[in-house]
């Protein structure tokens, strides 16, 4: 049974402090010297000592009680607030000087005794060892009246853990090395569970009788993946008595509710380390969902909303304001998902959307030749005062920018309710005209259900889709929405007549009642201006924020990762049903990255091709939905859900002639600790993934 010892003493009092430390003193102390350290390292729950401390005779009163049987009691008393250290050799036994005994809180015949305590705060049940560099003994009496040794020591149970540690010398010459880090414990208090805070620092001040030497810094303890070093002035120095160097620490938690860590510093003391304690309560927050909305538009340079009434010019940008608009917040927002339409251009170009206030990237977000009509489906960061900017290369074209949905970009906007956690699928084909009823007509709408099974399809908030319109009649376009009242005046398809023409679209679904499968099912909608032929692919969802294995994003500015005109991921052209090979750049991706937020964009390929796009090293085969139609001599883009595999790559086929290739990302979707179903917390197997059941469709005519 775990004893615990009380002790004599009352309140802690305060006491002159350096860096957190009682009555350090700035120059080294000289011998003979009186000293004992105590060192909390990473111990927890405060007992048997408050705080690391350094006692001598300038800033305590010391005494030291030795008896017959070699046992030593260590007393320090400091403005009212006392440290006691008792040990003992092994029963019968006498100190040897160069020997390192094994100690418990009492003395047998194989552990010594060692015992700390503190203004009536002490602990039972103790383990640790204690090293006797020097013992002198009274040459009339026989008592201990030098001694110096070093010592570690455990109070495990309940609160009470880590290790203690420290050197004591009494009348002895033998120098010792100490630093103590502070503020210790360093804790990070309520924090949102996956999130990076910000930095803490941590300040090591050297108070031994010699200087200290620092190797490297990390992390330890029983949550170390919670805490991160990010950047040390220790390593590799050697800090005289007095100086301080430091260490900064960032906590990420893993799970939720209070995580413990060790902040160690390797160095040449007798322990050779020192800890700091490190603590955090994590909760689940909304940091990196989305929430879908009806689409809004907020931007048209035809009729001057949101931007000046007139085209883009070459070399050109605008800067739109997306805060606070179109359902979007004003602030908490990381990111926002848009729909882009390019129209009337006079040559052919380019769009960049990036965070306003940056530099502009590398990177597209659409690509189009002269008088194209098209869209694409853009995530992009917000930047300064939550604006995007949208530069335009060549020419001159009309933009029109509508918004889907949003993601949060802190926990700020948890008012609003749970959001959405993206989850991926084999792209898998849900509805092809061609094969299922023929061409939609002119101002009519086809309306589905997507079956995921009783367990998930409740769970459903939008569907992300690629949508492709297939040799329509006239030039018109695609809306995607939940069904639910008048077709919105927001556009998600942008066609030319004769055209085959994609677009991915995140789509906000509506829940209704399946009676024979008594479960709610997600319904959504996909109305055509024109007679055209409509495909429409799965590539994932959005659930409801509770389904095992959800992904949450972080948005970047757009990163180029790919393009085979130079070598760059693909080695040149991808010829005719060929399969590349892509491997994302380790600094974009972590053991939790499942997929990447891409735009692809297929650069002049030889003959009308598709391309299909999914993750390598699951041994999937090659889906049959497509990510981008290019006609043959075209630069097209398309947004993409690249999912990953275990080794971070994904699969790129490409059906006929040649083509180069270009992929920017955006941002990357990985997996929510708070709802992972995977202890280790790494990348969900393809098998684990959840299916479709089956899709059915229904075709109304608009009003």
């Amino acid at each position: 049974m775990r004893k615990i010892r009380t002790l004599l003493g009352v309140t802690v009092a305060g006491a002159c402090v350096l860096a957190g430390l009682p009555g350090v003193a700035l120059a080294a102390p000289t011998a003979p010297f009186k000293v004992l350290t105590v060192d909390v390292g990473d111990q927890t729950g405060g007992y048997p000592i408050y705080q690391s401390g350094v006692y001598d005779t300038g800033n305590s009163t010391l005494s030291l009680t030795p008896d017959s049987l070699d046992r030593i009691s260590v007393y320090a008393n400091q403005s009212g607030s006392y440290v006691n250290l008792r040990t003992e050799p092994p029963t019968g036994q006498k100190w040897v000087e160069g020997q390192t005994y094994r100690a418990a809180e009492l003395a047998d015949a194989t552990s010594a005794g060692l015992s700390l305590a503190s203004d009536g705060r002490g602990c039972g049940n103790t383990t640790g060892s204690i090293t006797i560099r020097e013992v002198g003994r009274n040459a009339e009496t026989g008592l201990v009246e030098k001694f110096a040794a070093s010592y570690d020591y455990s109070c495990p149970g309940g609160n009470k853990s880590g290790v203690i540690s420290g050197e004591l010398r009494w009348d002895s010459s033998v120098d010792y090395v100490v630093a103590h880090g502070s503020p210790n414990p360093v804790s990070f208090g309520y924090q949102e569970l996956a999130v990076r805070s910000a930095a803490k620092t941590v300040t090591f001040t050297s108070v031994g009788s010699k200087p200290i030497t620092f190797g490297a810094a990390s992390i330890g303890g029983p949550t170390p993946d919670s805490f991160s070093v990010t950047g040390s002035d220790c390593t590799g120095r050697m800090l005289a008595p007095g100086e301080t160097c430091t260490v900064s620490v960032v906590t990420h938690p893993v799970k939720e509710g209070v995580q413990t860590g060790s902040l160690l510093l390797a160095d040449d003391s007798s322990t050779g380390t020192r800890r700091v304690q490190l603590s955090v309560e994590a909760f689940r927050g909304v940091t990196g969902m989305y929430y879908p909305i009806s689409p809004a538009r907020i931007m048209d340079t035809r009729t001057g909303l949101g931007a000046p009434k007139a085209k883009i010019g070459a070399a050109k940008k605008v800067d739109l304001q997306v805060a606070g608009r179109g359902g979007v917040p004003s602030s908490g927002v990381s990111s926002v998902v848009l729909n882009v339409t390019v129209t009337g251009p006079t040559a052919s170009s380019f769009l960049t959307l990036y965070p306003a206030g940056q530099s502009r990237p590398t990177g597209s977000s659409i690509n189009f030749p002269k008088y194209w009509l098209g869209s694409n489906n853009v995530t992009v960061k917000l930047g300064s005062g939550g604006k995007v900017s949208i530069y335009n290369h060549a020419g001159s074209t009309d933009v029109v920018v509508d918004v889907v949905g949003f993601y949060a970009g802190n926990n700020s906007i948890s008012s609003r309710g749970w959001g959405s956690q993206y989850q991926w699928f084999k792209p898998s084909r849900l509805w092809d005209s061609r094969t299922d009823g023929g061409a939609l007509p002119a101002g009519y709408y086809t309306d589905g259900a997507v079956d995921f099974g009783a367990s998930f399809s409740p769970s459903v908030r939008a569907v992300v889709v690629n949508i492709t319109a297939v040799s329509p009649k006239k030039a018109g376009f695609l809306t995607a929405w939940d069904g639910a009242g008048d077709v919105p005046t927001s556009s998600t398809v942008n066609y030319g007549a004769g055209k085959v023409v994609p677009n991915l679209a995140v789509v906000k679904v509506r829940q209704e009642w399946n009676s024979s499968k008594g479960y709610y099912m997600p319904w959504f909608a996909v109305y055509t201006s024109q007679t055209s032929n409509i495909v429409i692919d799965l590539v994932g969802v959005m659930d409801d924020g509770t389904v095992p294995d959800g992904l949450r994003f972080t948005p970047l500015a757009p990163t180029r990762i790919v393009d085979s005109r130079i070598n760059q991921g693909i080695p040149g052209v991808i010829g005719p049903g060929a399969v590349a090979k892509v491997t994302a750049p380790a600094n974009l991706v972590t053991d939790s990255t499942e997929a990447l937020a891409m735009n692809v964009t297929a650069v002049s390929p030889t003959n009308n091709t598709v391309l299909t796009v999914w993750p390598a090293d699951y041994g999937m085969s090659k889906p049959t939905a497509s990510n981008l139609n290019p006609a043959a001599g075209q630069i097209v883009s398309n947004a993409v859900m690249g999912v990953i595999g275990p080794q971070d790559a994904f699969h790129v086929h490409n059906l006929s002639g040649s083509t180069h290739l270009v992929a920017d990302v955006v941002g990357t979707f990985w997996l929510y600790p708070g709802t992972a179903s995977a202890a280790t917390l790494t990348r969900a197997g393809a098998g684990e993934r959840p299916e479709v059941v089956g899709s059915t469709q229904r075709v109304t005519r608009r009003g």
